[in-house]
């Protein structure tokens, strides 16, 4: 065998040998801490697992510390925590050292939470270890919202006087109906209706005002917290105030309203009389014209009479005589000149 051939050969198996030590080396050293850190804390994580991480695109600092955290803490003696089960969760998106921080937090309160369901939780897009803190520590939530317009809660008693109210709803995480569960605002708008429901239900505002615990024990006993992410501790009333007497704005608008309807009813009434007294004027005008008519006719009988003997020039004269007395008679009294009561005219 060529000589030269050999020594090309040994160089290209020494220049791989170098390279795969070189590659060997740089990998070592980018996982050899974690490594270490595994083993030492006894996390369970091998070097190979390590490698196999970045290729799976997994943080594997991440994982590291967080399932030492979970081993530290002892939560896997409780739940069934895998690395595999870690870098699952990760790929889902979900916040895998938030998971871990939650579990620990409840693991040590004692609250019944389970990897599955702190999981869940967090893939659902809550903020699972503020649930867990919240369940712990109940926080305060004011009822209305002070960021809305709304600065208080306006409700009338039965006896039309408004109350202006403000309360403060105690409340702690339900974990078991997070996922699905309702806000804080549905706990918001809930507390709000109760309020105003109970004030409305009372028969006088001073009683509210002489014990607005009975309005909290009202509310607290509906039951407002079904399907919500949360459980109602304590319902308090911070501030009571009492506004306008509603009623008798209610009661002055009323008169008001009767008033314009019977003025409405008057100029109705006013308008059908004077409709009904033109009526009559003309239904006088009328009357008066077949008077007249019938007046007109008495000449045209008197002259008949005349052409058929049956009034004389006597009769006549002496009906003449009447008219003139009649109208002697109406003229002294202060009336008219007669002739209508005579009821013939002077024309021949």
């Amino acid at each position: 065998m060529d000589p030269d051939r050999i020594d090309t050969t040994m160089l290209i198996v020494a220049s791989i040998v170098f390279v795969a030590v070189v590659l060997f080396l740089a990998v070592f050293a980018r996982y050899a801490g974690l490594w270490i850190q595994c083993k030492v804390t006894g996390a369970g994580i091998g070097f190979f697992d390590l490698v196999m991480m970045t290729i799976r695109k997994v943080n594997p600092t991440l994982m590291v510390r967080s399932k030492i955290m979970a081993v530290q803490a002892g939560l896997t003696r409780h739940y069934s925590i895998s690395t595999r089960a870690l870098e699952a969760h990760y790929l889902a998106g979900g916040n895998v050292p938030n998971v871990i921080k939650a579990l620990i937090a409840a693991h040590r309160a004692s609250i019944d939470l389970d990897w599955n369901v702190a999981q869940a939780i967090d893939l659902a897009g809550r903020d699972v270890l503020e649930a867990v803190r919240t369940s712990v520590y109940p926080k305060v939530i004011d009822c209305p919202d002070p960021k809305k317009k709304a600065g208080t809660l306006d409700a009338v008693a039965a006896d039309g006087i408004q109350l202006k109210a403000r309360a403060r709803v105690t409340v702690r995480t339900n974990l078991k109906q997070l996922v699905g569960g309702a806000t804080e605002e549905t706990i918001i708008a809930r507390v709000g209706q109760g309020i105003v429901q109970a004030i409305g239900s009372t028969k006088s505002y001073k009683s509210v005002l002489e014990n607005p615990d009975q309005i909290s024990r009202t509310v607290l006993n509906q039951g407002l917290e079904a399907q919500t992410a949360y459980e109602i501790v304590s319902i308090d009333i911070a501030d009571i105030d009492v506004g306008e007497n509603i009623g008798a704005q209610l009661q002055a608008d009323q008169a008001e309203a009767d008033m314009r309807v019977a003025q409405a009813k008057a100029e109705q009434r006013r308008a059908q009389a004077r409709a009904r007294e033109q009526e009559m004027v003309a239904h006088v005008q009328e009357n008066r014209a077949k008077v007249v008519l019938a007046e007109a006719e008495v000449p045209q009988a008197i002259s008949e009479a005349f052409r058929t003997g049956q009034l004389g020039v006597l009769d006549y004269f002496e009906l003449k005589n009447v008219q003139a007395d009649t109208r002697m008679r109406v003229a002294i009294a202060g009336g008219s000149d007669g002739s209508e009561l005579a009821g013939v005219t002077t024309r021949d």
